[in-house]
């Protein structure tokens, strides 16, 4: 279970734990009962803060989108006016190795949630509204790299990215995870399509 200094918030401690709970057990693993044990809380305790599963879920999707922000840190990539599309490149390369590897379990959870969110309509609510945070910020850094049809190909972007993590955390590449100069150069080769061979994919 996820280690947390004393200043965490209880909220933040159970939607931790759900996480860690869903990557080790799956959805019919994750119960509040399981979470109070998991995180070393009296019983009910989980309950106090959500209520329902539907609450816990929610909660650990909030959770979710604020620990991969943290993960993929938009807010620290170069500013492609000066870094040209190598600095895009180099920035969600190093995120997506980073979901790759040390932040398997998290990936993992996200897809458990995806999951869910197919069979409950107020879940899917949440869980697009957090997606829609990264790709909007994603747009914006290839409509300035000269995207023609920026949301054509923040859905590209994030297709490939899916795929890549699917197919090395659960699916038949599991066993073959790439190097980070791997995850680049294929993001290299994308963009370079999408964007033209004259705007600096280096």
């Amino acid at each position: 279970m996820p280690a947390h200094t004393p200043s965490a918030s209880r909220a933040d401690l159970v939607a931790d734990t759900a996480l860690a709970l869903l990557a080790e057990r799956g959805m019919r693993g994750l119960t509040h009962r399981a979470v109070d044990e998991a995180a070393g809380l009296p019983q009910g305790s989980t309950s106090n803060v959500a209520r329902t599963r539907q609450a816990l879920l929610e909660l650990s999707v909030r959770r979710l989108a604020d620990r991969e922000a943290r993960v993929l840190a938009l807010h620290e990539m170069p500013d492609p006016r000066t870094g040209g599309t190598g600095s895009l490149v180099d920035a969600l390369a190093l995120a997506t190795h980073r979901a790759l590897t040390r932040n398997r379990d998290l990936t993992v959870a996200r897809y458990e949630l995806a999951l869910e969110a197919t069979r409950r309509p107020e879940l899917r609510a949440h869980f697009d509204a957090a997606g829609a945070r990264f790709r909007e910020q994603l747009s914006q850094l290839v409509s300035t790299l000269g995207s023609a049809d920026p949301d054509r190909h923040v859905l590209s972007l994030v297709a490939w990215a899916d795929g890549l993590m699917f197919s090395c955390v659960a699916g038949t590449y599991h066993a073959q995870v790439p190097g980070l100069e791997q995850v680049r150069a294929g993001l290299r080769e994308l963009l370079a399509g999408m964007l033209g061979a004259g705007k600096g994919v280096v």
